[in-house]
């Protein structure tokens, strides 16, 4: 009698796990492709409107304490640079200048985390020398948190 000696490939699919992304990672690239094909049947004409309409839909849909600081933090971006354009990105809250994101606020619960986040993107102009923060951990949101975060929204589009 011959051992038979199974090929290591031969292994069934349920055994395998991902090593790539998360379920939450997969779950906002699909949001982002749909953003896209929402936005190029649009047109670029109703950015605007629809951006607002957008981001408020995705902060309704957020659990309370992270809707709360999304709120406060949409109040804050627009009052503090009202030519920055809301828009989702990845299915979270974001503003734009000239279609480039500028800021965006990343629920706690959107992966899954410890904390929100309230982060820029190399568009923002907040240099300081050779190193300076482009994300801030917000586990509640203060008055003079959301101060500081006015003026900083206002740097990045200065």
């Amino acid at each position: 009698m011959k051992d038979t000696q199974k090929s290591a490939r031969s292994t069934s699919a349920t055994d395998k796990t991902s090593v790539g992304f998360s379920d939450e990672e997969r779950v906002a690239m699909k949001e982002r492709v749909q953003e896209q094909k929402a936005a190029a049947r649009r047109g670029p004409g109703a950015a605007q409107a629809d951006g607002e309409s957008d981001v408020l839909a995705k902060i309704a849909e957020m659990p309370e304490p992270d809707r709360v600081m999304a709120e406060r933090i949409h109040a804050v971006v627009k009052a503090s640079a009202p030519a920055l354009t809301p828009k989702t990105w990845y299915g979270m809250p974001a503003y734009a200048r000239d279609g480039k994101v500028v800021c965006f606020f990343q629920a706690a619960d959107k992966f899954k985390a410890r904390y929100a986040t309230f982060g820029f993107n190399d568009t923002a102009n907040l240099d300081d020398g050779a190193m300076w923060p482009t994300a801030f951990a917000l586990t509640e949101l203060t008055a003079a948190d959301e101060a500081r975060i006015g003026a900083l929204v206002k740097k990045a589009v200065s």
